[in-house]
């Protein structure tokens, strides 16, 4: 057991393992909660991680199921921000012929196209894989769901789709630009395409007798980008760190933040959760959880992050069901009930390159506002609110909030300034001053 938190937080962690183990009867449980980036806590409950009575562990390997979709979620912002494709692209363009190709790469992202969520055919997650050509020649639009944009479906076929078009936009193979575009620079060495030994065995429990029932590992072949990896707790603690401070090698912070954007919803889950680029969203409020549950046959695993707090949680489970993947909020709860995150120490600002004179008081028209400066960032807030990024001499760009995307202009008489226009607010020195 791994611990860098108090002993109250440690006894209570454990505890929420232990009821999510013993009370939805899963064979094995192991759980682990991050805390700047690095695995504060890890524990584990049950003795049947295999067949043999092999104990859990930090290092033993559990199928991560959908959790790999964000893996292939990561490889395609990869190819958009290399400019080898579009998110607006249509699948066909990248896979000409498929049935559905009039979606584009964003639906799939966000299982917001309305197709069908299983490929046709026998149960694929029991099954065999078959390959990318057996799996779209089953695939007929007649399948759809539903219309794109009305709301989230999720979709494993869309992911198996969004795996092949990497692989022949780069001319690898998926596995191979898993392996070295995120696996290798993260230093995730446990995570694999079939399981390396120490490996959890997959079970189903008998609702009626308790018994243990194995359940088979194929592989998954077309479909392996939608949930084919394996992993431990170690590993995917590495990975649930880079979502709090993402590696540029990997991907930048900015699409990173683009991915955790809400994109689709399921009217039933409300304003509580929604889907990202490749990312599901849950609201903590006034938090934000971004991260990925997954299951496959005899396997459950959760990684949920706070970007802001800095915190999150890892869970892995061999069974069909049971309290796993919820387990990692919960965590996330936990930790941050006992151990609040410590505010950042503050200090002094560094002095901005340009804007200096544009700090303090601004109204528009008679609703003040001001702009100072955190982080060495400029802050516009009050009425309207957001961060402003400078593109050039008097040329400022808001970073979030209602201005997100839109341009501040400095305008001057001469040296001084006369107001700012920002998306046609002027906002002036004094209530309705004049410019």
């Amino acid at each position: 057991m791994v611990s860098g938190v108090r002993p109250d937080t440690a006894a209570a962690l454990f505890a929420e393992v232990a009821a999510g183990q013993g009370g939805s009867k899963v064979p094995s449980v192991c759980a682990g909660v991050l805390r700047d980036g690095a695995l504060a806590w890890a524990g584990e409950r049950g003795r049947f991680a295999t067949a043999g009575g092999d104990l859990p562990g930090v290092d033993v390997q559990y199928r991560i199921g959908s959790i790999t979709k964000t893996l292939t979620a990561v490889l395609i912002m990869q190819c958009r921000d290399e400019g080898l494709l579009g998110l607006n692209d249509a699948v066909g363009k990248h896979l000409p012929g498929v049935a559905f190709g009039d979606l584009t790469v964003r639906h799939l992202l966000a299982h917001s196209g309305g197709m069908n969520a299983e490929p046709e055919g026998p149960w694929w997650e029991r099954n065999p894989g078959v390959s990318y050509d057996e799996l779209v020649a089953a695939m007929d639009d007649a399948h759809a769901a539903g219309p794109a944009d009305r709301r989230h479906h999720y979709s494993n076929l869309g992911y198996g789709l969004l795996g092949e078009i990497v692989s022949r936009v780069r001319g690898e193979a998926w596995l191979d630009l898993v392996q070295s575009r995120i696996l290798d620079p993260l230093g995730m060495k446990r995570t694999t395409y079939f399981p390396t030994a120490p490996a959890a065995d997959g079970f189903s429990v008998h609702p009626f007798s308790g018994q243990l029932v194995p359940e088979p590992a194929y592989d998954s072949g077309a479909m392996a980008p939608a949930g084919q990896l394996w992993s431990t707790i170690e590993d995917l603690a590495r990975y649930a760190a880079f979502w709090i401070d993402p590696v540029t090698d990997v991907l930048s912070r900015d699409s990173v933040e683009e991915m955790a954007a809400p994109v689709a919803s399921d009217p039933q889950e409300g304003l509580t959760a929604s889907y990202g680029l490749g990312l599901r969203l849950i609201a903590d409020d006034p938090h934000l959880l971004i991260g990925h549950t997954g299951s496959m046959p005899g396997f459950l695993a959760g990684l949920f992050v706070d970007r802001d707090r800095r915190v999150g949680a890892v869970t892995l489970g061999n069974a069909t069901y049971g309290r796993v993947a919820s387990l990692a909020p919960d965590l996330i709860r936990i930790l941050t009930s006992y151990e609040p995150p410590i505010t950042q120490e503050w200090v002094p600002e560094p002095t901005l390159a340009q804007g200096t004179d544009l700090l303090g008081h601004w109204y528009w028209g008679n609703t003040p506002m001001t702009i100072t400066v955190s982080g060495g960032i400029l802050q516009l807030s009050g009425g309207l609110t957001t961060r402003l990024t400078p593109l050039g001499p008097d040329l400022y760009q808001g970073r979030d909030g209602y201005l997100a995307g839109e341009r501040l202009r400095v305008i001057r008489d001469g040296a001084t300034i006369t107001h700012l226009n920002v998306a046609t607010f002027v906002l002036t020195r004094t209530p309705y001053g004049n410019h």
